[in-house]
């Protein structure tokens, strides 16, 4: 293992040769295999764990140039500021004028977000408000979720709304095909969408069906076959 000094100049020395490592890396360059060994050294001199990968990532925390949302993304490996992936979302959310949907979260974090959004909501640490066909995710504090889910519904004619509109249109339509030949309950489709975090009421699956020239009741396969 080097001595505390010559960790600092080596371990400099790596992260400026190649920006981010992964914990072989920094065995190797340290000479030892003591994972408690590595943290202490990069402890010293302030490090930071990639959000994406598995945490498997690493790079200085003085290194980065951080976006505004304090990201930074290296060959597809993703940082921030605020530690963890948890922690980011919590950010994102809470600083956002109109709240953030699953979708852009996962755009500008480059990463599914969908378990983490549930248990951030089951822990209380943000909100979430049915729209448009799917959820916007709000901050924790009851007012300023108003505000957001206020503001977003201002934008309703923006093209991100008409984006989203249209997936959840085509979400119904594909429950459909998946369940052709049975009779159609358009409070089961809601259902069944919802459960994949996809939320449209009855009503507006009516409204589709209607729109597309959807027959609530399908002939099964069997029932054409008859004379």
């Amino acid at each position: 293992m080097l001595n505390p000094t010559d960790s600092v100049h080596t371990l400099t020395a790596l992260f400026r040769r190649q920006s981010i490592a992964e914990l072989d890396a920094l065995y190797a360059a340290l000479h030892t295999q003591s994972r408690m060994s590595v943290f202490r050294r990069l402890s010293a001199i302030g490090y930071l764990t990639s959000y994406t990968h598995a945490g498997r990532f690493y790079t200085l925390r003085s290194l980065p140039t951080f976006d505004r949302d304090g990201l930074w993304c290296h060959e597809g490996v993703c940082f921030s500021t605020h530690g963890t992936l948890k922690s980011t979302v919590i950010h994102l959310v809470e600083q956002s004028d109109s709240g953030r949907t699953q979708h852009e979260l996962q755009v500008r974090l480059r990463i599914r977000v969908h378990n983490t959004l549930l248990d951030l909501v089951r822990q209380k640490r943000i909100g979430r408000e049915p729209w448009v066909g799917q959820y916007l995710y709000v901050s924790a504090d009851a007012a300023r979720a108003a505000a957001q889910l206020a503001l977003r519904r201002t934008q309703s004619g923006s093209r991100t709304t008409i984006e989203v509109a249209t997936s959840a249109v085509i979400e119904v339509l594909l429950d459909f095909v998946r369940g052709a030949g049975v009779q159609i309950d358009t409070r089961c489709v809601s259902e069944r969408l919802g459960a994949r975090g996809v939320v449209v009421t009855p009503e507006q699956v009516e409204e589709i069906f209607s729109r597309h020239g959807v027959k609530k009741t399908a002939i099964s396969p069997s029932k054409r076959s008859q004379p």
